[in-house]
């Protein structure tokens, strides 16, 4: 499935719980309610995912946690803060690395207006 058809389906979903719900719930509803309702459109979803990777020969286990991984492709990161700070995004764009992904999205339900909180993170795209 092509990437950009995967993204422009969760930030609908996104943006369409944002007016429902609103900003400044915790993380983990906005999660729970993207992810539901991604399933629903039949996409693919893998809730908190526990990541390992080698590097130089040594493995790390459940080094990470990705919130969502949507299509074996996508990674969404979910926050719910007043200002996203440049750290993550970098954190996403190191997930992608370390997964060999090509496309991320930082979501910040804390935004006033969820456009203000969509960050579209590639790795070599």
């Amino acid at each position: 499935m092509d990437i950009n058809i995967v993204s422009g389906q969760i930030v609908d979903t996104a943006f369409r719980i944002h007016k429902a719900l609103g900003p400044g719930l915790i993380e983990s509803v906005y999660e729970t309610v993207l992810s539901r309702d991604l399933a629903r459109r039949g996409f693919l979803i893998e809730r908190q995912k526990s990541i390992s990777f080698e590097f130089e020969g040594l493995h790390f286990e459940n080094a990470f946690r990705a919130d969502i991984m949507v299509e074996r492709a996508v990674i969404v990161e979910v926050k719910s803060v007043a200002v996203v700070g440049a750290i993550h995004q970098k954190q996403l764009l190191t997930y992608l690395r370390l997964l060999d992904c090509r496309l991320g999205l930082l979501l910040n339900f804390g935004a006033p207006l969820l456009k203000q909180g969509i960050f579209r993170i590639a790795n070599r795209l």
